[in-house]
Parts: C-alpha cells; sequence; structure tokens
C-alpha cells in the first residue's frame, strides 16, 4: 500500500522546487520532509527525484505524481458529497500557452475558480511542451493545438485563435510602404515569442520566404504586444489581444487577406474526477465569448 504522506511530500518538493520550500509548504523541518523522500525511496528501492544540479523527478517519481494528482481529484469529488471528510481548495496544475493566458483564459476561468474554490497552478509553455507534460503526468489538464489525446486522456475542440500580422502605423511606413514582400521582410526586424515560433515561420511560408531575418526575442505575449506597439518591430499577434489598438489606429495590420487560424484543443485525463468534468463543460460554454467556433469534431480519447 502506497504512504500518501509520503507522496504528498514528494509532491510539495516537486511543486517548490526544492527541500526547504516543500517543507514550509507542508508545515514540517526540512528534515522531517527529507526523511519521508528517503523512507519512500527505500520502499521502492530505487529514487523518485534527482537532486542535481536542480531537483527533478524521476520517470518513477513521475508516475508517483501523476498517481497522486488524479487521487486528489477524486478526493475532491468526495469532499463535495461528504464535506465531513476535510475542507480546502482544490489546486489544479495546468499547462497553458503564453497567449491564450494573456487573451481569453482570465476572464473564462474567473466564475469558475470562484464558484468551486479552485486554485489553479498554471505552467506556461508553448503547445509541444505542454502535450509532453500531459503525457508525463506532470499537470491534470492542458491546452495545445493537437487534436490527438495521449493515452488515458481525452481532448475537446476548444474553437481557434485568429492572428493577424500587425505593426505600428509609423514601423509599417518604414518597412512595409509598398506592401508586404521578399524585400521587406528581409530587412523589417521581427518580434519573435522565442527562436521556435512556428507561427511566425508559417507566415513566411505563405510568401515562400525561407531566408534569414532580423528578429527580436520575447519570451512574453503581453511583452510582443507592447514592443509592437512600440514600433521595436512587427509580429503575429492573437486578433483579440491587438483589436484595441487596431481600432485606436496604434496598431495596422499588415497583411489583412493572410491571418493565420490556430486551432485549440482542451486535454484532460478521461479519470480526473468531477472537477475537471466540470471545468471542461464550464471551457466548452465560455470559449465562444473569445474563440472562433471549432470547424471539426475532435478524436474523443486515446
Amino acid at each position: 500500500m502506497l504512504d500518501y504522506k509520503l507522496l504528498e511530500a514528494l509532491s510539495a518538493i516537486v511543486d517548490q522546487g526544492g527541500f526547504d520550500r516543500g517543507a514550509q509548504q507542508l508545515n514540517l523541518t526540512q528534515s522531517a520532509v527529507s526523511q519521508r523522500i528517503k523512507l519512500l525511496e527505500a520502499r521502492l528501492g530505487q529514487p523518485v527525484v534527482v537532486r542535481t544540479p536542480r531537483l527533478l523527478p524521476t520517470p518513477l517519481g513521475q508516475r508517483l505524481l501523476n498517481h497522486a494528482q488524479q487521487v486528489r481529484l477524486l478526493e475532491h469529488d468526495l469532499l463535495d458529497r461528504i464535506p465531513a471528510l476535510g475542507e480546502g481548495a482544490q489546486r489544479l496544475r495546468l499547462a497553458i500557452n503564453a497567449d491564450s493566458l494573456a487573451t481569453w483564459w482570465a476572464p473564462t476561468l474567473g466564475d469558475f475558480c470562484h464558484r468551486r474554490g479552485v486554485l489553479l497552478d498554471l505552467v506556461v509553455d508553448d503547445q509541444e511542451v505542454a502535450l509532453r507534460r500531459m503525457r508525463d503526468g506532470e499537470v491534470a489538464g492542458c491546452i495545445c493545438a493537437t487534436a490527438r489525446p495521449v493515452q488515458g486522456a481525452r481532448a475537446r475542440a476548444l474553437g481557434t485563435m485568429r492572428y493577424r500580422v500587425m505593426a505600428s502605423p509609423g514601423f509599417a511606413e518604414r518597412h512595409f510602404a509598398e506592401g508586404v514582400s521578399q524585400q521587406a521582410l528581409e530587412r523589417a526586424p521581427a518580434i519573435l515569442y522565442g527562436p521556435e515560433d512556428r507561427l511566425h515561420q508559417r507566415y513566411l511560408d505563405l510568401h515562400g520566404f525561407k531566408d534569414p531575418f532580423p528578429h527580436h526575442l520575447c519570451p512574453s505575449s503581453e511583452g510582443v504586444l507592447h514592443m509592437t506597439l512600440a514600433g521595436i518591430g512587427y509580429a503575429m499577434i492573437p486578433e483579440c489581444q491587438g483589436s484595441d489598438g487596431l481600432s485606436r489606429g496604434e496598431l495596422v495590420d499588415l497583411d489583412p487577406q493572410r491571418p493565420l487560424d490556430v486551432p485549440l484543443y482542451w486535454h484532460f485525463w478521461r479519470h480526473g474526477g468531477e472537477l475537471l468534468v466540470a471545468l471542461t463543460a464550464h471551457l466548452l460554454s465560455a470559449g465562444d465569448n473569445w474563440l472562433r467556433a471549432p470547424e471539426a469534431t475532435t478524436p474523443a480519447s486515446a
């Protein structure tokens, strides 16, 4: 039988990134938490964390964390039905892409968190990394652009996020006075979220552009918007994020005929309990306020 106090210690040190902060979360001494981890490893006969160069769960430790998180979700269902068993908010660890977090996520989730007493533990990652975290059991759910769910999970289409290539009027006049062309793309500095910004490359592919180009790197959705408003470069910006700037004349759409639509899917554990089911229903009903309607049916499970 698993000792859930030991799993609680494992979850705390991994979530907090160290033994000291994990001990503080549990209101225990660092020594007590360390002893629990050693006892867990002794019972299993192998390590559950790698301590250097930074603390990370081993594959076995990750499986235990996955199990512990699912148990907490199922316990939350019991607490809803039998309040005498305990109290306290449920914490959900989810992976989400930066553009969703900067636009539709917070207004969509505000009422749900208030009504259900949910505390969110958000991991901000690009969509491919988010799905890997789901596969590894690090998170209970994730937002990504992939329709196919991982083993043991379900996926539901939320809709599409439309992106437009935007710039400040002054930047557009300096670099794109004659429209978007091979010459302009070769010289105009772009603003990328990261070195593997596939969305920007998708846009360049529409123009058959493969050459190197000057670019800034800014790993923040809000930062990309502010840099674009300041005339530092041009960028692919979610339509719902840049609409105010467009309407006020602070931004211009450089290529109105070539928007890019990115489908978004919500992935969640199939046996994650009633809370995940309720969150899924809420996302599906509220997402229409921000996202375009999904165009196709999503595979239900893996």
